[in-house]
């Protein structure tokens, strides 16, 4: 199961490279607006937040029915 700490860093390799060709393609006070929206959208007040929301498996076995044959 992939944890929060996993995935932050796949996430944020990517977030660097959107924002990096943003400063490219658009002009500096466009890009900044972009830049703020997007760190919020991804940081503590989006993504980070929603992944604080899923429940942490603790390594049990499934729960519910099983096979029987």
């Amino acid at each position: 199961m992939l944890t929060k700490e996993a995935i932050l860093p796949l996430v944020n390799a990517r977030l660097n490279r959107v924002l990096l060709i943003a400063q490219a393609a658009l002009p500096e006070h466009q890009f900044e607006a972009f830049r703020r929206l997007i760190l919020d959208e991804f940081g503590r007040a989006g993504l980070i937040r929603d992944l604080d929301t899923i429940p942490v498996e603790s390594g049990q076995e499934r729960h519910g029915p099983g096979r029987t044959t």
